[in-house]
């Protein structure tokens, strides 16, 4: 084929003829310079750090989406999963990705359970941990959250570390605030990446710790305006990342979006394409053809390098997306899972207290981030029930375990919006448990129930009107056409904003980072009120 080959390595557009053969680039005959009425040929996009499984698609479902983008590979971080079915979820997203030709980079999960302050369905343990990376499919130790560990050399964690190191594959970092000699003492034990910090200070200060930095745009988490100056002094030390997408987001775009956000910041078309294209593949050994002579012939087709419309998408020499169809097959996979309580009433979510406080703590939750605040509210009582505030807008949240019956842990939060009705999913990171925030107890109960019956779902209820997304496999993902999961998905979520009235750009994603202990400052897991930055459990009252 004829078109202009873009060279991101060596800064340079020329005419060329690319021929394939046998699933390989056989040969880049340069015919002339860049010819402006051919089209660009160019590597594929790579989306640095990402959890499948908060598209709520499985692998084989999640590349129908992403290769219509430009994503030929993903770092895929299956902890998701871990977390409910432990090695065994880990496999399911090995195998399921197989079924597809796009470049699935999966890691060990190193935190499974995160914290022993939550119930999780699963633990992972450096032995297993040892098993998963001396596997060709497993190309790096996931996300060490537990920096605590690190630093305090906690020898589980340690002995995860050292068992990357043994197999000689890179390890992956989680560290939101830590700065200075921790920081330093984090990266110094082979840290090499880290796509959770959102100040510019931060991220420049783990540079000249060694760190790699991702820059991370997700449903939820959004960091891209922070840190996006730091490629023009550090190109070859950023990646891009999504980290959590949700379905209607990857119907959208994927990092492609990043990149033509990046163009029109004003910044570097060679810098830009090394953070999307090249950073990735170099920094995990990825197996990702990156236009030479007998790599696999992955690449993207590009009308201009202004607009970057993907016109063709191609995985080891097989066209896989075209003029935004795309064309891998629509898969069914199995339906592996664990979800083991009971229906619950609107009675098990009062808050019953005995000796009145005067205040409560209260989460505040906080558009585009996974960090919140802990606020400080007047207690309101109705008899010896503490309650909601909604004219202030401060609800209820609840979270229930779905591994075995146990009382919901309840506590209060702000800046839902919800004017009415309830929403709950069985995807609350890193558990997993059913999380819930609601206007009262009996659509909590309404809306945790539908989740239950279905053993995995999001769902949302108002005054008589019930929405469920069933997700069967694990609690996390379906694998319906990921089409019309993204379709069921914007109709839920323009529910809830539009019926309910949250405020909330993408409030599901939200509620599912609510539970996330190991993001300060105040979460919820089924065990209790959870103080993020000191890492212990708090009362409600005060």
């Amino acid at each position: 084929m004829k078109a202009n080959i873009v060279d991101i390595l060596n800064k340079t557009v020329y005419e060329a003829e690319l021929s394939i053969e046998n699933s390989l680039i056989k040969d880049i005959a340069q015919l002339g310079p860049e010819n402006p009425a051919l089209h660009y040929i160019m590597p594929g996009f790579v989306d640095g750090h990402v959890h499948i499984e908060s598209s709520m698609l499985t692998p084989s479902q999640f590349a129908r989406l992403a290769v219509v983008h430009g994503t030929v590979a993903t770092v895929s971080d299956p902890h998701e999963i871990a977390n409910v079915l432990g090695v065994a979820g880990v496999e399911f997203m090995i195998e399921d990705g197989k079924r597809v030709p796009f470049k699935f980079c999966f890691g060990a999960p190193s935190c499974v359970p995160a914290t022993v302050f939550e119930t999780a369905g699963a633990t992972i343990d450096a032995d297993e941990v040892g098993a998963l990376l001396c596997k060709p499919e497993i190309g790096y130790l996931a996300e060490v959250m537990n920096f605590p560990g690190v630093l305090h050399e906690d020898p589980d964690m340690m002995a995860k570390i050292a068992w990357a190191k043994h197999y000689n594959k890179v390890i992956d970092g989680h560290a939101p605030g830590l700065r200075g000699e921790d920081a330093k003492k984090y990266a110094s034990n082979g840290i090499g990446t880290d796509h959770e910090c959102f100040t510019y200070d931060e991220a420049r200060e783990k540079i000249d710790y060694g760190v790699k930095i991702l820059i991370r745009e997700g449903s939820a988490a959004r960091n891209f305006d922070a840190l996006i100056p730091l490629i023009a002094k550090f190109p070859d030390r950023i990646m891009f990342c999504s980290d959590d997408k949700h379905p209607d987001n990857l119907v959208e775009g994927h990092i492609n979006v990043l990149v033509k956000r990046a163009l029109r910041s004003g910044y570097d078309l060679w810098d830009i394409l090394l953070a999307a294209c090249i950073n990735p593949v170099l920094h995990y050994s990825l197996p990702v053809g990156l236009l030479k002579p007998n790599d696999p012939a992955d690449f993207i087709i590009v009308d201009n390098l202004n607009d970057f419309n993907i016109l063709e998408t191609w995985l080891n020499g097989e066209l896989v997306a075209q003029n935004g169809q795309s064309l891998l097959p629509d898969l069914r996979s199995a339906q592996p899972n664990q979800f083991n309580c009971q229906f619950k009433k609107a009675q098990d979510f009062k808050y019953i207290v005995e000796n009145a406080a005067t205040q409560v703590r209260v989460i505040e939750a906080l558009e585009g981030q996974l960090i919140t605040n802990e606020l400080i509210s007047a207690a309101r009582y109705q008899n010896n029930e503490l309650v909601a505030d909604p004219d202030k807008d401060i609800l209820k949240i609840v979270v229930v375990n779905r591994y075995h019956d146990a009382k919901p842990a309840i506590s209060f939060i702000k800046n839902f919006g919800l004017k009415k009705g309830a929403i709950a999913s069985s995807v609350a990171h890193d558990s997993h448990n059913v999380i819930a925030v609601g206007y009262d107890d009996e659509r909590i109960a309404e809306a945790v129930n539908l989740v239950i019956g279905a053993k995995g779902g999001v769902s949302a209820v108002g005054n008589g009107d019930k929405h469920l997304l069933p997700l069967p496999i694990a609690g996390l993902m379906s694998d319906v056409d990921g089409y019309e999961v993204a379709k069921s998905y914007t109709n839920l979520d323009r529910f809830v904003k539009d019926e309910l009235m949250s405020t909330l750009q993408s409030p599901y994603m939200t509620l599912s980072f609510m539970a996330l202990l190991v993001i300060p400052s105040l979460k919820l897991s089924d065990k209790g009120l959870f103080d993020g930055k000191n890492f212990k459990f708090v009362s409600l009252s005060i």
